[in-house]
Order: structure tokens, then sequence, then C-alpha cells
């Protein structure tokens, strides 16, 4: 599903605009975009949870030439599920 359908599917269950609609899913994205930038996490209860992880400095090797090269620490966004999108997902027709 793209950022285009979303909107779509926003604008038409909400009874707004896709100018909206699109205004309302950026708000949104740039808000977790914050806080993550902060280092805090964004819970959304039955959901799940936006949060960021700390990947350590390690050695990895470049594939086209087989050379060793380090790999600096870094910042990783993550999702972690939470139980009503796992049961939602998991659930047999």
């Amino acid at each position: 599903m793209t950022k285009e359908q979303i909107v779509a599917k926003i604008a038409k269950e909400a009874g707004i605009s896709k100018k909206a609609a699109t205004a309302s899913l950026n708000t949104f994205v740039g808000a977790v975009t914050t806080e993550l930038k902060k280092g805090k996490r964004v819970p959304l209860v039955g959901f799940g949870t936006f949060g960021v992880r700390k990947v350590k400095a390690r050695m990895g090797r470049n594939p086209q030439t087989g050379r060793p090269i380090k790999i600096a620490a870094a910042k990783r966004p993550v999702f972690k599920a939470g139980k009503a999108l796992k049961d939602a997902v998991n659930r047999r027709k």
C-alpha cells in the first residue's frame, strides 16, 4: 500500500478531503520522527510501539573486494507490533 493509497483511504473513511488527509498523515509521521530523534518511544495502544535501537560498531566485509571494513555505530528506528495487531494478522478466516 502506497502513501497515496493510505491518504485516499483516510479521506474516504473519515469523510474529509485528500488534502486534509495528507496533512494529517504528514503531521503523524512528523510527530513520530521528532520523538524518535529525541530517543523517545511512541506507543500506540493496540497497534504497536515505534522506538530507537542503538547498534554497536562492528567489522563487515566489502562483498565486491572481500576487504574488511569498519561499520560505524548507529541508531536504527524499530517497530514492535502490539498484541492486537499480531492477532489481527494471524486471525484465520
